[in-house]
């Protein structure tokens, strides 16, 4: 179980969450509920909790560069580069994290509309379009669980529909994704749902 303060103020306690293969969970809450703070917990950014987080039934610091590896986070901040096209800011997170072999850069570009904008610099792309570049990321990653905290922020209509497919079609082929919003998820798998406000 988790527990989290910040500021003196307890965000969360008694938390338990168990996510497997295919699972698609939702965390929702209001604003300042804890959240994000959360997603940080999962992924090992913050530290600042009680409890014990667990991968594959072991002690998370026991395999932590094995559990680093079995995930992609998308925070808040988009993580693009703003000078590098989004071509070029997939090469340098393919060099830095697993990929997959079947999918290359520009098919990844390409499925989420970014045809025709693969060598554009990403600072003359609006906010929906780097968004989509940081979405990218996830098409070529090999990691089986996503860690999503507001993916669409700027997203429009057909893109939040384009994300969507792509989150039931990693579900349905046995990844698991964790992820904050504030949109209704309308997907093919079924959706779990976690409320902070019921662990404060």
């Amino acid at each position: 179980m988790l527990s989290c303060e910040r500021a003196y103020r307890q965000l969360f306690s008694g938390l338990q969450l168990d996510v497997s293969e295919g699972d698609v969970v939702r965390i929702k809450g209001p604003n300042g509920s804890g959240k994000s703070t959360l997603l940080k917990v999962i992924t090992g950014i913050s530290t600042d909790y009680d409890g014990d987080i667990r991968f594959q039934g072991i002690i998370l610091a026991d395999v932590i560069d094995e559990y680093r590896q079995s995930f992609c986070y998308l925070g808040h901040a988009k993580a693009v580069k703003k000078s590098l096209s989004p071509r070029e800011n997939l090469q340098f997170f393919a060099s830095l994290y697993p990929c997959t072999a079947s999918v290359s850069i520009d098919d990844a570009l390409t499925h989420v509309g970014l045809e025709g904008f693969e060598d554009t610099p990403c600072q003359a792309l609006s906010a929906g379009q780097q968004q989509r570049v940081a979405l990218a990321r996830l098409g070529i990653s090999a990691a089986r669980l996503w860690i999503l905290d507001e993916p669409f922020t700027a997203i429009d209509v057909d893109g939040v529909q384009l994300f969507e497919t792509m989150i039931s079609e990693f579900a349905e082929a046995g990844g698991a994704v964790i992820i904050t919003t504030h949109h209704h998820l309308q997907l093919k798998t079924p959706v779990l749902e976690l409320d902070l406000q019921e662990y404060v």
